[in-house]
């Protein structure tokens, strides 16, 4: 990975496993480099809600192979914009119940604002690069899920772009 701080730790998992957010960041402060200064992490839910529809399964499916290199794609574009230190994304495929955890970022850097804009920038790019299928389940059968135009607007503000694919 091409990056602003030489020895940049990256790890991408693809895994239908859960994941603890606790036991992530204490092996990141086991392996971080003593300029460690600031971790920023997010944990998304599958929504219970598609709309007014309630959601009773979210599918996941991936390419194993592509999957991992698009979010190691999203993840060196971060590297090239601030100085990271150690990046790890966990990403859940398979059938998920509401609420359960289904993707965790984990950006860690000398200072909070490379973190906390790394973690934005890697989210805003997973929901419209990383290559994965979404199906979701309800009462009304199922459907797949698309980026929004909301997410493609995200995501164009970081390159200028209006977003639209």
């Amino acid at each position: 990975m091409t990056s602003n701080s030489p020895a940049c730790v990256v790890q991408v998992r693809i895994t239908e496993a859960d994941f603890d957010a606790g036991e992530e960041l204490q092996s990141l402060y086991a392996r971080a480099p003593g300029d460690l200064g600031a971790v920023a992490t997010f944990v998304g839910l599958v929504r219970d809600l598609a709309g007014d529809e309630p959601v009773s399964t979210l599918h996941l499916e991936h390419y194993p192979g592509m999957t991992e290199r698009s979010i190691e794609a999203i993840v060196e574009r971060a590297g090239e914009r601030w100085p990271l230190l150690d990046v790890l994304v966990v990403h859940r495929v398979g059938p998920l119940a509401p609420r359960a955890q289904i993707v965790y970022v984990q950006t860690a850097s000398s200072h909070r604002d490379a973190a906390f804009a790394a973690a934005e920038f890697i989210m805003d790019y997973l929901k419209t690069d990383a290559v994965f299928w979404k199906r979701e389940s309800g009462p009304s059968g199922e459907r797949w899920v698309e980026s929004t135009a909301a997410d493609r607007q995200r995501r164009g503000a970081w390159d200028g772009s209006d977003g639209a694919v």
